[in-house]
């Protein structure tokens, strides 16, 4: 227990980081009490943080990845049928792009090689929902237990939805050139340890590059809600008293454009300032899924009925997600 405790406070939490930036912004003379002192506190500790977290697991996770480029992944994909291809395609997006416009051209490029739609929405669902890093990053906010259910009804909204619009036959509803694009059936190239390495590190440094934006917007929203706006008014609209508080904060995730890594230090102040569980983690994951851009740039692959069936599935999925951790916070926190 001691050292589990050790892995969630010290390597994952940082509470010895937490403790140097508080310490760092009190010799400057602000008060750490006080609005600014905390505000700055949040600011500098969450950026600290979550890039360390950010890099170290980009680096990891591209490492794994280098192991399943697109060509290998749909031979995979392409052995199993049924409700475990969908199981399959469901885990291999935890290892694939972090966010929804990412994993997108992969989804494309699945379907246009002959795998079942059902199949390759089950990846797109999952992949930006609950990878990898996901895991990770919640462990280090909300506690493991929370993170591995989190992951878990994450790739159950995955295999469920991809089954159901596999049931359906919407393969007519995909756009015409998807289906007509040569296909690209190359062997997957062989990669020494130094190229894998190589790899890893320049994936993490152009994913840093893009992220780290809405990683600082992300924090400074955060700070804005954890030390600014009044408790009271949270609770009122995302606590206890309001029975529609996942609805509201699913929608509001909609809008939004940002990976798990922008959501996380929001999620934090709004639970910090007493919104329900459920409620946080479905605007995390409607962010992360249902991002307005990701939307447009799945139009152009998709029909509308197609594209209103899969923003139904994750809307309701990640409706039913919040209300399950609502029921279940009791037992997770």
């Amino acid at each position: 227990m001691d050292i589990w405790n050790f892995l969630q406070q010290q390597i994952l939490g940082m509470q010895w980081l937490h403790r140097l930036t508080g310490s760092l912004i009190a010799k400057t003379g602000l008060d750490l009490s006080g609005r600014i002192g905390s505000s700055i506190h949040f600011f500098l500790y969450d950026i600290i943080k979550i890039s360390i977290l950010l890099c170290t697991l980009i680096f990891l996770i591209s490492y794994i990845q280098s192991y399943f480029p697109p060509e290998r992944s749909k031979k995979i994909l392409g052995r199993f049928h049924g409700l475990g291809a969908n199981t399959v395609a469901a885990l291999l997006g935890t290892v694939t792009p972090f966010c929804s416009c990412s994993s997108i051209p992969l989804f494309m490029g699945f379907t246009g090689a002959g795998l079942p739609l059902g199949v390759t929405f089950s990846f797109l669902i999952s992949s930006p929902m609950v990878d990898l890093g996901s895991l990770i990053l919640l462990a280090s906010i909300f506690g493991m237990k929370i993170a591995i259910v989190y992951v878990l009804l994450g790739l159950v909204i995955a295999v469920a939805g991809g089954t159901l619009i596999q049931k359906l036959n919407m393969e007519a509803h995909v756009e015409p050139f998807i289906y007509q694009a040569a296909p690209v059936d190359l062997e997957a190239p062989s990669l020494t340890l130094s190229d894998r390495l190589v790899y890893a590190k320049d994936q993490v440094l152009r994913t840093f590059r893009k992220v780290f934006p809405y990683i600082l917007l992300g924090v400074a929203i955060g700070a804005l809600i954890h030390n600014w706006i009044p408790e009271e008014f949270i609770v009122r609209l995302l606590g206890t008293g309001n029975p529609l508080g996942v609805v509201i904060a699913t929608a509001a995730g909609v809008p939004m454009y940002a990976d798990i890594f922008g959501t996380i230090p929001i999620a934090e102040a709004l639970l910090a300032k007493g919104a329900r569980l459920g409620v946080v983690l479905s605007f995390m994951m409607a962010v992360t899924t249902l991002s307005l851009p990701s939307m447009v740039m799945l139009g152009k692959a998709i029909k509308s009925r197609l594209l209103m069936l899969f923003f139904c599935i994750c809307t309701v999925g990640i409706i039913l997600v919040g209300y399950c951790f609502n029921l279940l916070a009791v037992f997770l926190i």
